[in-house]
C-alpha cells in the first residue's frame, strides 16, 4: 500500500507561514523553520501590543487631562473625585478630547467638580482608616 503524504495541506500550510513572513530579513522569510519562528514571535508581539496599546492610550488621556486641570488650578485626582461626587459619568477619552478641543467646556466641567468638592459633607479626615 502506498503511503499518504498529504502534500496539498502541507504545501498550503507552509505557504501561509512564508507569506506571513514576507519582509523579514534573509532566511527568516525563505526558510520554513526560521520563518515559522519569526511569524510565531511576531504574533506574540501583536497580541501583547494590542493590550499595551489600551494602557498607553489611557496614560496619554490622563496626562492631557492633568495638564488641562493644572491650567484651571486643580489636580487630576481632585477633578476625578469631584466628578464622581457630582455624579458626572464621563470617561477619560472624552475628557481628554474636550480638554484639547474645547477648553471653555472643560473649564465648566472643572468648575462643576470644584463645586461638588466644596459642597461635600464628608471631610477628608473622616475618610482615613483609624489605627488600632
Amino acid at each position: 500500500m502506498a503511503r499518504v503524504k498529504n502534500t496539498p495541506a502541507t504545501k498550503s500550510r507552509r505557504k501561509k507561514i512564508l507569506k506571513a513572513a514576507r519582509g523579514a530579513y534573509s532566511g527568516r522569510h525563505r526558510l520554513f523553520k526560521s520563518a515559522k519562528e519569526t511569524v510565531q514571535k511576531g504574533w506574540q508581539y501583536a497580541y501583547n501590543d494590542r493590550k499595551l496599546k489600551k494602557r498607553e492610550y489611557r496614560a496619554l488621556w490622563i496626562v492631557r487631562i492633568n495638564a488641562a486641570c493644572r491650567e484651571n488650578g486643580m489636580a487630576y485626582s481632585r477633578l476625578i473625585n469631584g466628578l464622581n461626587m457630582a455624579g458626572i459619568e464621563i470617561d477619560r477619552k472624552m475628557l481628554a478630547e474636550i480638554a484639547v478641543n474645547d477648553p471653555a467646556a472643560f473649564t465648566s466641567i472643572v468648575e462643576t467638580a470644584r463645586k461638588a468638592l466644596e459642597t461635600s459633607k464628608e471631610p477628608t479626615a473622616a475618610r482615613q482608616v483609624p489605627r488600632i
